[in-house]
């Protein structure tokens, strides 16, 4: 039977170990940052809140929502100096480092097809899973918390 006097102990060990453990997660997130090249971390966040504030305004705030957030995504792969001609070929090279960046492909085709289709329409629910799909992206690339 487990002394009343060591349970104390014991809680604040588990406690102290989870702190560092967290410590240690946020640490070597910040070391796995990419460096970005003309492009900052908090212009990418900034221009994030204005997208999903765009996406907030009807049909059409959404449809440029998404293509907004498919430039931002081209922007900072651009930034992280990944080769590539196109979107398209910058996350197939990506995906080699960053492997679920491939999620993105399916809100990356809503976009052309809102740039290329005059007639498409998009429902709010394929806008937000484009959005989401985007933030994903720009968070497994570690350039937006």
């Amino acid at each position: 039977m487990i002394d009343t006097l060591v349970i104390p102990y014991i809680v604040a060990g588990l406690v102290l170990v989870t702190v560092v453990g967290i410590l240690i997660h946020k640490v070597l997130r910040a070391l796995r940052r990419p460096d970005l090249h003309y492009l900052d971390r908090n212009k990418i966040k900034e221009t994030w809140q204005q997208i999903q504030t765009m996406s907030e305004q009807g049909n059409m705030g959404a449809k440029v929502a998404v293509i907004e957030a498919d430039k931002l995504l081209d922007l900072a792969l651009k930034s992280m100096l990944m080769p590539g001609e196109t979107l398209g070929e910058r996350l197939k090279v990506a995906a080699y480092k960053y492997p679920s960046i491939r999620n993105v492909w399916p809100a990356h085709k809503l976009r052309n097809q809102l740039v290329h289709e005059a007639t498409f329409e998009i429902s709010p629910r394929q806008a937000k899973q484009a959005l989401n799909d985007f933030e994903k992206a720009l968070k497994s690339l570690n350039v937006m918390d």
